[in-house]
């Protein structure tokens, strides 16, 4: 059985910089979106986050060799016929009730996610598959196969600064020049319901669910990584284990070592090596208009309130009202 630690969440809430981190453990392999291998890697011939094309990256020759006998021997078509099938958030509910006799399709689709996830781990001799693909139906699926062990990471940022960030203009690198999709303050504020919403219902099927906040883990980054080593039963993390990270000083934040990664999609950070710094981005206090700060924070405001987050936010450092 394939241990896999599956990060969710609507995208821009920091899954890839947790990715990124947690694939600098010992033991650990990260692979970046999975979710987006067959189209963007196999289907239309992407870099992989080391910078090679994907079909020329030594690692993911590998992997496919291992878990299909070669890429050229999977029916790509098919995968991408059965995730518009079955892989949806409004399918959620019928994933939800589906035991793994019920749903044939469901089986097959999270099969191939299956072997994916053993080959990396033979490949990469890691006892701990990192998966950023987000999407919680994706999660949903792969509960239907015996052969995961799947814990999901729900990763959540205040959705206003997540709103923020989707109407960013953000190139892919990878793509010549393609922005990556924005979307609507509005239209951000209904997926991040639905995505925390799909995997948080996760622990009611048995599936071991940690929700961690970005807000938290840039604060601690060290702290959060030893919970989220504990919660995918890598045991206690010793400080050669955290070598790569430098802790906070008085006035600098916490930096981290990236080495090259194998990450299959994601935000263009899975291209970055060397010492980065782990800091909060803040810039939606100022720039996000206030109408869409509360527009967000109305459709938002139950899981607002249950995640923590306060209704009517301040700015970092800035004092509660009636204090001098």
């Amino acid at each position: 059985m394939t241990r896999v630690l599956f990060l969710g969440g609507l995208g821009r809430s920091g899954t890839t910089l947790v990715e990124r981190v947690l694939g600098e453990l010992p033991g650990v392999v990260a692979l970046g979106e999975v979710v987006h291998l067959w189209q963007r890697d196999l289907r239309d011939g992407e870099r992989c986050g080391c910078g090679e094309p994907f079909r020329r990256c030594r690692f993911w020759r590998e992997v496919g060799e291992q878990a299909f006998g070669g890429w050229h021997r999977l029916d790509v078509a098919r995968v991408l016929r059965l995730r518009h099938r079955v892989e949806r958030t409004r399918h959620v509910p019928r994933l939800a009730a589906a035991d793994r006799r019920s749903g044939s399709e469901i089986a097959e689709y999270a099969g191939y996610y299956r072997r994916v996830y053993a080959a990396a781990a033979r490949v990469a001799g890691a006892r701990l598959v990192v998966d950023s693909s987000k999407h919680g139906a994706l999660a949903w699926c792969l509960r239907h196969s015996a052969a995961v062990d799947l814990r999901v990471v729900q990763m959540v940022r205040d959705p206003r600064a997540v709103a923020h960030s989707w109407t960013r203009r953000v190139i892919r690198p990878e793509s010549r020049g393609v922005e990556m999709t924005r979307y609507r303050p509005g239209h951000s504020a209904l997926l991040w319901n639905a995505q925390n919403a799909a995997l948080g219902l996760l622990s009611w099927r048995g599936v071991p669910v940690h929700r961690l906040r970005y807000e938290r883990f840039v604060a601690d980054p060290a702290g959060a990584v030893r919970e989220l080593a504990r919660f995918a039963g890598l045991g206690d993390l010793s400080a050669a284990d955290l070598a790569f990270l430098e802790p906070a000083g008085p006035d600098e934040p916490a930096r981290v070592s990236l080495g090259r990664s194998h990450s299959a999609a994601g935000n263009p950070m899975r291209f970055t090596v060397g010492t980065v710094p782990v800091r909060r981005d803040d810039a939606w206090y100022a720039d996000l208009p206030p109408r869409h700060r509360w527009l967000v924070g109305a459709v938002c405001a139950p899981l607002l309130a249950a995640y923590g987050y306060p209704l009517r936010p301040r700015r970092p450092g800035d004092r509660p009202a009636g204090r001098r």
